[in-house]
C-alpha cells in the first residue's frame, strides 16, 4: 500500500485521491480474503457485476473508485488491467434541495452557540463544501478585502469568495474568545467533543480528526440538527447550503460563469444545473447573506 500511495504522488494525484481508491481497493481484497493483485479478472467482474445487482446499486462515483484504483494498482504492478470497465449504472437526474432565503434566516436564528452559526453563514454565504469550510485557517481570512481564500478545494483548486459584513463581524468576534491555533474551527484531540441539542436534549458525539479539524461529521450533524430545529421539513444536509447560494446569486442577477468561478466547478454544465429557477443579468457578485439579513429585517423578522 506505501508503494501504490507513492506511485499516485508521482503522478501528481492528490492525497484524497489515494485516500478513495485505496478504500475501494481495500474493500474488494475484504470481500475475497486475499490481496488484489491475485484475484482471477473473471473474479472481479464478477463481484462488480454482483454490486450492479443488488437491490440498493452502489453511486456512479463508488464504481469509479473501485474501477479506476484497482486499474491504477494493477498498471503500477506491471498487471493486465485493459478488461477492467465501469458497469452501465442508472443515473436517476434529481433537482437539488433549495432553501429559501427566509429558511436560511431562521436557521440562522435557531443556533445558540456562535461556532455553529458561523458554521452556517461560511457554508452558505461563500458556497463552501464540507470539506472546504474544515480546512479554513486564520491566513485564509481576508478582512481587509473582505474575501476568503478556499485553498484546495475538490480538484485541488484555489479560489476567492466574497465574505459577507455580518461574517466578518462575527468571525472577529469568535477568533478573538476562542484565539484557535490553526484551523478556524477546531475540534479536540483528547476527548469527544459533546454537542447537545438544545430542543430534544439528545446527545452527539463526535469524534474530531487526529490532525485537529472540526470533523466532517460534526459539520454534517450541526447543520441537520439546527435545520430541524428551525422547523424545516426539507431533508437539509451540508451541501444543501451550497447549493441554496448558487441559486440564490443567480436569481440575484450575478452572470452564470462568475457563478462557477464562485463554486469552483471545473465545468459550466455543472453551475448549469440551477438554472431552472433564475434569470440572469449582469451584476457584481457579493454574498447572499447580505441578502438575507437585508431582506429579512425588512420584513420585520425578528433577530
Amino acid at each position: 500500500m506505501q508503494r501504490f500511495e507513492r506511485n499516485i504522488s508521482i503522478l501528481g494525484r492528490s492525497k484524497r485521491t489515494f485516500d478513495n481508491y485505496s478504500r475501494h481497493v481495500a474493500a474488494l481484497a475484504l470481500h475475497f480474503g486475499k490481496i488484489p493483485t491475485e484475484l482471477d479478472p473473471e473474479d472481479i467482474k464478477d463481484y462488480l457485476f454482483e454490486l450492479q445487482k443488488r437491490s440498493k446499486t452502489p453511486s456512479q462515483s463508488y464504481f469509479k473508485h473501485t474501477v479506476y484504483g484497482l486499474r491504477f494498482l494493477l498498471k503500477t504492478e506491471g498487471l493486465p488491467y485493459s478488461y477492467l470497465h465501469l458497469p452501465a449504472i442508472p443515473k436517476v437526474k434529481k433537482l437539488p434541495t433549495i432553501l429559501s432565503r427566509e429558511e436560511i434566516w431562521r436557521m440562522l436564528q435557531s443556533t445558540e452557540l456562535l461556532k455553529h452559526k458561523l458554521l452556517i453563514g461560511l457554508i452558505y454565504g461563500c458556497g463552501l463544501r464540507c470539506m472546504e469550510v474544515r480546512n479554513i485557517k486564520l491566513q485564509h481570512l481576508d478582512f481587509g478585502r473582505q474575501m476568503l481564500h478556499v485553498v484546495q478545494g475538490k480538484g485541488s483548486k484555489d479560489r476567492y469568495v466574497p465574505l459577507s459584513e455580518h461574517l466578518i463581524r462575527g468571525l472577529k468576534t469568535f477568533i478573538s474568545i476562542e484565539n484557535p491555533d490553526q484551523y478556524l474551527f477546531n475540534g479536540n484531540q483528547n476527548r469527544n467533543i459533546e454537542e447537545i441539542d438544545l430542543k430534544t436534549h439528545q446527545n452527539a458525539l463526535q469524534k474530531p480528526d487526529f490532525d485537529s479539524r472540526y470533523s466532517q461529521r460534526g459539520v454534517q450533524w450541526v447543520i441537520k440538527t439546527i435545520s430541524k430545529k428551525a422547523g424545516i421539513t426539507k431533508e437539509v444536509h451540508t451541501h444543501t447550503l451550497r447549493h441554496s447560494y448558487a441559486t440564490h446569486l443567480l436569481e440575484d442577477g450575478v452572470p452564470i460563469i462568475m457563478v462557477q468561478k464562485l463554486l469552483g466547478h471545473e465545468r459550466i454544465e455543472s453551475t448549469m444545473e440551477y438554472l431552472h429557477v433564475c434569470q440572469l443579468s449582469d451584476q457584481t457578485p457579493h454574498s447572499p447573506l447580505d441578502t438575507v439579513f437585508a431582506l429579512c429585517r425588512k420584513n420585520g423578522i425578528p433577530k
